[in-house]
Formats: C-alpha cells, sequence, structure tokens
C-alpha cells in the first residue's frame, strides 16, 4: 500500500515471523493479554472513546472500491468488511465468511458464509451482495486503482475491467445460494486469499448506491456496510466520528465512539497527544527522544513491513542504463544517512522484500555485488562514466532530472533528499532538481508514470505490506501488467538487461502459483536479487513505526494498516488508569 503509515525499523531485528508478531502485539502483555495495567479497571460508558488521530488534510473517498490513501483505507475499513481480513498476527481471520476451501483443480475457491448476516440497519446481507461489491469494483464506470490490482485473479477480471465483457457475475463469480460465494481464478494463486483481505473486495449495499447513486457515500449510516462501526460525523477536513454497528456480526464492540481528527503532520499529532487531544500517535524522528521519556510505557517501537524508496523511470533516458542507476545507488551512504538524519530510528536496507516476510533474504547483494550498505563511491564514479558513454552523455550535458516527493512528509525525509542531492553532486558532479507535491498528486503522477516515458523520471516514495507474502511485493509492483509496476520494469525492450529483467519476471510468475513452499521462496530470492541488481528501486530504509499510546488504552492490537482488524475490535476499550485522552468529540 503506497500510503501506509509506517516508519523505522532495525535490520537484525525481525529473523523470524514469530518475532514480529510479539511486537506488533507490544501493547499486549505477553503477546497475548489484553491489559497495559492489572489494576486499572475499565472506565465508564461516557470515557468509552478512542481518539485516533489521521495524518493529512482529509480522506479522499469512503468507498472501499476507489480508497487507495491510508486515510481513507482506514476510516472505510471501520465501516465495511470482506469474506476475509489478516489480524495483527498477519493471519488470514475469517469475517463475513464462515469458512472457505479450494477445490483440487487449485481454481475453484467456496465460501460459506456466516449465518443471519445483515447490514448495520439490520436488512440482510447475502451472497448476492458479495457478488456485486466485486462486481462492482472491478466494473470500470467504477474507477478503481486497486481493484484491477487485487482482484485481476478472477476469471475474466481483467476483461471485464477493459469492458470486454459486460459483468463477472456467473464468469467468475457466483453465488449457488443466498449463503455460498464461489470464486473461479484465472490461475493457481497461493496467495488469492490475502488478495481478498484487501479493501477493494469489501461488501457494499446495492441499495443504497441504486438509491442515491454517486452521493452514496453520503449516506453511510443508512446500511451502506456491515463493518464494526457507523460513520455518526463527517466534517470536512477536520475530522470523522464512528459509533458501533449493533447489527455487526462479530463480538461486541466496547468503546462508545472512536474520533479520528485530521492533522498536518506526526509533529502535530505528537503535540497534541502531549497536549491530551488524542489517544495514539506516530512519532517522529525529532520527538523520539521526548516520547521515550514518558512514563508508564507509552512509548512503544512498533516494527512495520514499509519500504521507503528512490526509484526511476526505465523509459527516461539515462535511466535505461543499468550502470547509471547502479552509481545512483552506491553513491550514497544509507549507514550515515540512517545515523545522521534518521538517528539511527530506521534501518538502512538494499532489500526490496522487508523482514518479516517469509521470502526475506538475508544475504542478498546490492546493486553491483556491493553488499555494504556504505555504498561504493569509487565503483559508483566508474559505473557512471561508462554508463554515459554507452548513452552518448557526459556529465555536462547530462538532462536535467526532477525527482518528485511528498512535501508534507517529515523533514527527515526531506533532509535525506537534501543530503542525497549533494552527494550526487559530489560523487557524480550532477545536480538533481527536487520538487515537493502533495501526496495524491504524486500519486497520481506515480500512476500516469506506468508504461509512459513521458512520465516521471525519478521520486521517492514508499510501499507498506497490504498481505505478508512476498507476491505483494515482487509480482504486484513489477510485472508487466501490473499498473503498480511505475518504473517500467521490463517494459522498456531497448535496455540491455531486458532479458535479465524477463527472467525476473518469469522467477515471479513460476513462485506465484507453485504450492511447493521452498521451492516459491528460493524463486522469489533469486527474482528480487535480479530487481535490486537492477536498481528497479533504490530503497534507502526500512522503517520503524514509533508510536505512543496513552496508558488508559487497553486491547490495542494493530494490523500493518494501523488498527484492529474485525472481532479484535471488541478487545478495545478505555480504563480508569492515568494519563487518558481529554478531549471526546470532534
Amino acid at each position: 500500500m503506497r500510503l501506509q503509515q509506517a516508519r523505522w525499523l532495525r535490520q537484525d531485528y525481525l529473523r523470524t515471523l514469530g518475532l514480529i508478531v510479539c511486537l506488533l502485539a507490544i501493547l499486549m502483555t505477553a503477546c497475548g493479554g489484553t491489559s497495559q495495567s492489572g489494576s486499572a479497571q475499565k472506565a465508564t460508558d461516557d470515557k468509552q472513546v478512542f481518539v485516533y488521530p489521521i495524518s493529512g488534510k482529509d480522506i479522499s473517498t469512503f468507498d472501499p472500491a476507489t480508497a487507495e490513501d491510508n486515510a481513507s483505507v482506514v476510516a472505510s475499513g471501520m465501516v465495511f468488511t470482506g469474506l476475509v481480513q489478516v489480524d495483527e498476527n498477519q493471519k488470514l481471520i475469517k469475517q463475513l465468511a464462515e469458512s472457505y476451501s479450494v477445490a483440487n483443480d487449485g481454481l475453484t475457491w467456496t465460501f460459506k458464509l456466516r449465518p443471519n448476516l445483515k447490514f448495520s440497519d439490520g436488512s440482510s446481507l447475502t451472497a448476492q451482495d458479495v457478488l456485486y461489491s466485486i462486481n462492482r469494483a472491478l466494473d470500470p464506470k467504477t474507477k478503481s486503482t486497486t481493484a484491477p490490482i487485487y482482484l485481476n485473479l478472477i476469471k475474466g477480471g481483467s476483461d471485464f475491467n477493459a469492458g470486454k465483457i459486460p459483468t463477472l457475475i456467473n464468469v467468475g463469480l457466483f453465488a449457488p445460494d443466498p449463503s455460498t460465494v464461489k470464486i473461479v481464478t484465472e490461475k493457481r494463486a497461493v496467495y488469492f486469499l490475502y488478495t481478498l483481505a484487501y479493501i477493494s473486495s469489501f461488501v457494499v449495499n446495492k441499495k443504497v448506491i441504486d438509491k442515491y447513486g454517486d452521493q452514496w457515500t453520503d449516506h453511510l449510516s443508512e446500511g451502506a456496510g456491515a463493518g464494526p462501526f457507523i460513520n455518526s460525523k463527517y466534517i470536512k477536513g477536520r475530522g470523522l466520528e464512528f459509533t458501533p454497528n449493533p447489527n455487526y456480526y462479530g463480538s461486541k464492540v466496547q468503546l462508545k465512539k472512536v474520533v479520528m481528527p485530521f492533522y498536518q503532520s506526526n509533529d502535530t499529532v505528537y503535540r497534541a497527544y502531549q497536549a491530551g487531544q488524542v489517544s495514539w500517535g506516530n512519532v517522529s524522528s525529532a520527538n523520539v527522544e521526548s516520547a521515550r521519556q514518558l512514563p508508564d510505557k507509552q512509548y512503544h517501537a512498533v516494527p512495520a513491513q514499509s519500504i521507503y524508496y528512490l526509484t526511476m523511470n526505465y523509459y527516461s533516458k539515462p535511466f535505461n542504463n543499468i550502470k547509471v542507476r547502479q552509481a545512483l545507488a552506491l553513491a550514497l551512504n544509507k549507514e550515515q544517512i540512517a545515523h545522521s538524519i534518521y538517528k539511527d530510528n530506521v534501518i538502512p536496507t538494499n532489500h526490496i522484500v522487508p523482514s518479516g516476510i517469509p521470502s526475506y533474504n538475508p544475504d542478498l547483494a546490492g546493486p553491483a555485488g556491493v553488499t555494504s550498505l556504505k555504498g561504493d563511491r569509487t565503483k559508483a564514479k566508474q559505473l557512471f562514466n561508462e554508463g554515459l558513454q554507452e548513452e552518448g552523455l557526459s556529465v555536462k550535458n547530462f538532462p536535467t532530472i526532477s525527482l518528485y516527493y511528498n512535501a508534507a512528509w517529515p523533514v527527515d525525509d526531506r533532509n535525506m533528499l537534501t543530503a542525497a542531492q549533494q552527494t550526487w553532486q559530489e560523487v557524480l558532479g550532477i545536480s538533481i532538481k527536487l520538487e515537493g507535491m502533495d501526496y495524491p498528486s504524486l500519486l497520481k503522477r506515480n500512476d500516469e508514470t506506468h508504461g509512459n516515458p513521458n512520465g516521471m523520471q525519478m521520486w521517492f516514495i514508499r510501499w507498506g505490506s497490504d498481505y505478508p507474502d512476498p507476491q505483494n511485493w515482487l509480482t504486484l509492483l513489477f510485472d508487466k501488467n501490473s499498473s503498480y509496476n511505475s518504473e517500467n520494469f521490463g517494459l522498456n525492450t531497448q535496455v540491455k538487461s531486458a532479458s535479465r529483467q524477463q527472467q525476473a519476471i518469469d522467477l515471479m510468475q513460476q513462485a506465484d502459483g507453485n504450492i511447493d513452499n521452498a521451492e516459491r521462496i528460493k524463486q522469489y530470492q533469486q527474482a528480487e536479487q535480479i530487481l535490486v541488481d537492477e536498481v528497479a528501486w533504490l530503497p534507502i530504509y526500512q522503517a520503524y513505526n514509533p508510536t505512543v499510546v496513552k496508558p488508559c488504552v487497553e486491547g490495542l492490537s494493530p494490523t500493518a494498516q494501523g488498527l484492529p482488524a474485525g472481532d479484535n475490535w471488541a478487545n478495545l476499550y478505555i480504563s480508569t488508569q492515568t494519563p487518558c485522552t481529554l478531549n471526546s468529540s470532534l
């Protein structure tokens, strides 16, 4: 996910998924309890308010089919739910589905729904609603940018999204009876259930959409979703409020209200936290030392599967040359960046697949076989000069390059880019222009660069895990047909390493359907090594997510998206422990 709220991680911490489970559940006692304080009592109902700030000016949509930015994904996930989700332990949990199975052909998936499912207004939710929602998400009229990525495994999905067939229902989607959903996929895919856990397949109420058309998300309280909450208030540019859904199928939520105010940055969130205005908050590097001094273990360094990286358009000369790309990577001292700029609150890395994902490769080499995270300036100069010569260029006629980034991100990231800019000038003798923009615009430009020689030349962005499978980090991002392949890896057949890029794509595609897990992991690792050597990404750091949580918040078990999944909301409540949040509304 491009807008994962995630930062800071250390390279040697997470060698096994089991460790990530414990750390993700750090707010739970002994990786399984529900209380920070054994002596605190549950507070009265009027105090059962959890204030969860969102960094940003607003959400872009409440529609789960089109939600892409983190704020929208978080907000939509409060109201809507799907067949399955991923919990804080990185495991699939059943939600609307009571059970699921796959046929021997590996293509036909059958889901049995829980009995007596209802939307928040009490109206029935059946298999037809599931089919309608998935079909709607892939309908080209919906203009979803995520559904074609996460749901394209469904038979006929790509043709439907391209307008070649009128519907997916009775093509790849079937409802043999009101409580049974059958989905047929185009090919074997070990990770298919994980793709259904993404919000684009969450169920919406056709009756509300038919009644209100394009304005249906203004009427969410009329039974639009079946998730744990109802959106009870939305003040644009200010924030959101949610109250429990009385018809939710899962365990009863103990909170009486969740408030999500909008803040401009993590720094303003932290100031609000200090003032008692929010229950939880991300912490920027500048505030980490202050946060560590807070009493009652309010500070937590929660690991996040998120990579912040620079990347370049393979269609944009001279980035079509592997040596030029390698030179830009090897000129940077990532260890020094992590220490001097991020105060050791990030993990410098050469990896695309982060630690904690099953195919993480501790033996991965960096570009051109350089293993040191300090880079290699001498080799960078050599490769750069060779690459320019191959392209008929020199330092003197090096083209003007703009590097785009999110201007609203923390000052640490801007300082990192400035340091990289100065390093490239010093080591390679070139000037790179930094261009800040708002994040929605950056995402739009990122999407538009796929297949586009005239798209962005170079940019800084991030990717966070949607589900704990290497496919989410490799094939999803670098397959030729993926719209997330904004770098255009494998698309420019004129590059000298085109055959090697195709080899990586072939390895990823083979691994996607390989039921031999050991062989599958090996294939993904081989593909990643090629991607890293090609500098498909120029990873800078893997992220920690330093957060602060009020001592009165009990039972918080955050997923990769930052909030509990499904039934786990029932574990969260406010105790009499102090300090706690002072305000309870927008």
